[in-house]
């Protein structure tokens, strides 16, 4: 009987100090969001307008880490390697989790399964633009008639090999049949820079990255990459409508979880991120910027993910794009 009373008691006394050392609610300490961009890429525009609303909603700093570099890949492989115990986020784009599966050979990951995917957040189109003083065109048109005038003479800037901007604009040659050399640079700002010194006077670029220098006039917008023309510029044409029916390449960006981050963190995360859907104020935010906060679903996003991933594969193929 002693002995049944004393079994009585240590199980009464192990449950009740269970809640102490029951896991707490996540997050415990600062999350870190992962950029594979530098600072002033959209990326970048985009973490840090949702950073605060997260902090406030989930009660701990998300600490943006920028680590631009490779394409991409320096950021994506850090947060590969990182524990998926919700300490770490990456923000991933089309260029580091789309077009990079296209023209490497050697990643350490597979970019359809290395991660779980939250949410896509923000998607806009591209735009294609130019230094009018050195490439005084009108319009799609006069750029392609200057380009085959002057075949391998003329250059177009990137924010890297296997950047958005350099698979645009490949895309854009393979369509158009024509012959630009490509010049890359360290990142969206450089691209935007080089572009407005004329050292490289022709580009595409997310459109959230120049629309500052194109309100500006130190660069002239010829077109959008959606099939569709924007509300906000209701006079800039798509490229699609300019000569080369069926181009169309979206700029995206989405939160991704290492592989293996609990369902409950992720749903969570995600939970939070749906409010931003009713704040107008972060949704005029990005509009003015040229995207749409759009907040998926992570079946959505993934299904976004392999639909980029086959097509510039199979643009890689037919162009012989292959990055080192």
């Amino acid at each position: 009987m002693i002995r049944r009373r004393s079994l009585l008691a240590a199980a009464t006394a192990a449950g009740a100090l269970r809640p102490a050392f029951a896991q707490a609610p996540w997050p415990t300490r600062p999350v870190r969001l992962l950029l594979p961009d530098g600072a002033g890429a959209g990326n970048d525009t985009t973490a840090r307008l949702i950073a605060p609303y997260l902090e406030a909603g989930l009660g701990q700093p998300f600490v943006v880490d920028n680590r631009p570099g490779a394409g991409g890949r320096i950021g994506v492989e850090a947060a590969f390697r990182s524990p998926p115990d919700g300490s770490t986020f990456l923000l991933g784009n089309a260029g580091s989790n789309g077009i990079n599966a296209a023209i490497y050979r050697d990643l350490p990951y597979d970019l359809a399964t290395a991660f779980d995917p939250v949410a896509l957040l923000v998607v806009g189109p591209n735009a294609l633009i130019v230094n009018s003083r050195v490439l005084p065109v009108a319009n799609v048109t006069d750029l392609i008639a200057t380009v085959r005038a002057q075949p391998g003479r003329l250059s177009y800037a990137s924010a890297g090999v296997g950047s958005s901007a350099h698979m645009n604009m490949e895309l854009f040659k393979h369509q158009a049949g024509l012959d630009i050399l490509h010049v890359p640079y360290r990142g969206a700002p450089a691209l935007v820079q080089a572009v407005i010194s004329g050292e490289a006077p022709l580009a595409f670029g997310n459109l959230v990255n120049v629309m500052p220098q194109v309100r500006s006039g130190e660069v002239k917008l010829l077109a959008v990459t959606s099939l569709t023309r924007m509300p906000d510029l209701p006079d800039t044409p798509t490229v699609h409508e300019s000569g080369l029916p069926g181009f169309e390449s979206l700029a995206w960006n989405g939160l991704l979880a290492p592989r293996g981050t609990p369902a409950a963190i992720r749903e969570r995360l995600h939970g939070e991120l749906l409010k931003l859907r009713g704040n107008a104020t972060l949704q005029e935010r990005v509009r003015l910027l040229g995207g749409d906060l759009v907040v998926s679903s992570p079946q959505e996003f993934q299904a976004r993910i392999d639909a980029d991933i086959a097509k510039w594969k199979r643009l890689a193929e037919a162009a012989n794009i292959q990055a080192q």
